[in-house]
């Protein structure tokens, strides 16, 4: 019974370790990467991605803990004050933890949904306390802009980076 207990806590562990390592990567990808592309007008939040998919896989508490350390990583990074980042992707990660007792791993429209509710709630976040708090008003500029290219390439990505995360974490819970 004891060995049983101890081999669960290194399988979370390595998990959790994984799921980190694939954070940080999508990080670097996101802000090192992406950027070089000349013809994207707008890049997949590859970190959005992988934060709702953690949570959606793993349910509310971890996606809150991914969430944060996600978040954490954009603020030390970007400038702005400390933790602004950090509360919308730790609301982000619970919200769309509570959606992981309706995970099954053929169903691929609940993420696509989940990834829609979840950039709408990003950018409208973004926008109300960055531009919105300096009386920017134009909206549909930013919808159009902003908002909408950056929606169609985080749903085309999705698609792809959901699967394979999803292999991932079945490849990693048959060897354990």
């Amino acid at each position: 019974m004891k060995r049983l207990h101890i081999h669960t806590i290194h399988r979370t562990r390595l998990s959790v370790f994984i799921n980190i390592l694939l954070l940080v990567l999508a990080f670097l990808i996101q802000t090192s990467i992406f950027p070089l592309i000349p013809f994207l007008s707008a890049t997949p939040n590859l970190l959005l991605i992988l934060c709702f998919s953690l949570s959606f896989i793993h349910g509310s508490f971890q996606g809150m803990f991914y969430g944060l350390f996600t978040g954490i990583l954009v603020d030390l990074f970007y400038s702005g004050p400390f933790g602004f980042y950090a509360l919308i992707y730790l609301l982000i990660g619970y919200l769309n933890g509570m959606f992981s007792r309706f995970f099954y791993e053929e169903y691929l429209v609940i993420p696509m949904v989940l990834c829609l509710f979840s950039e709408i709630i990003y950018h409208l976040y973004i926008y109300l306390f960055r531009f919105l708090i300096r009386l920017r008003f134009d909206v549909g500029y930013y919808f159009v802009h902003i908002v909408f290219p950056s929606i169609v390439f985080s749903l085309l990505v999705t698609l792809l980076v959901y699967r394979i995360y999803y292999s991932l974490v079945r490849r990693v819970e048959k060897r354990l």
